[in-house]
């Protein structure tokens, strides 16, 4: 499975495979030509409550991430989780952020659950 992590800011590469954005909200300032988007599953991405308890300071990263990955269990994102391991299993794919510390960010959880 070849899954690598890169900001949507960047410009997009040959190798990137199947370019599939993972935050919930559009990047500010980028066009969606510019961007090169070929998938944005909303339910991979931390919910908007959750997002903003994490972003408002309330809690650690650590559980952040347990809260992450138990929404990542619910069925609609388990699908679409599958759906990124059988792009994965077929050739590259890429999960795009504007996170500035991507490895610090909800992509490291995904990475993670995705094995």
């Amino acid at each position: 499975m070849s899954v690598r992590v890169r900001r949507v800011y960047d410009a997009p590469e040959p190798e990137d495979g199947v370019r599939v954005l993972v935050d919930r909200l559009w990047p500010r300032g980028l066009s969606k030509d510019a961007a090169r988007v070929d998938e944005w599953p909303k339910a991979l991405t931390p919910s908007t409550e959750l997002r903003r308890w994490y972003h408002a300071g309330e809690g650690s990263y650590e559980e952040f991430a347990r809260r992450y990955e138990a929404e990542l269990a619910e069925p609609e994102a388990a699908e679409l989780l599958e759906h990124v391991r059988e792009w994965a299993a077929k050739g590259p794919v890429t999960l795009l952020t504007s996170a500035k510390t991507p490895e610090e960010s909800h992509v490291a959880v995904l990475v993670g659950v995705l094995g």
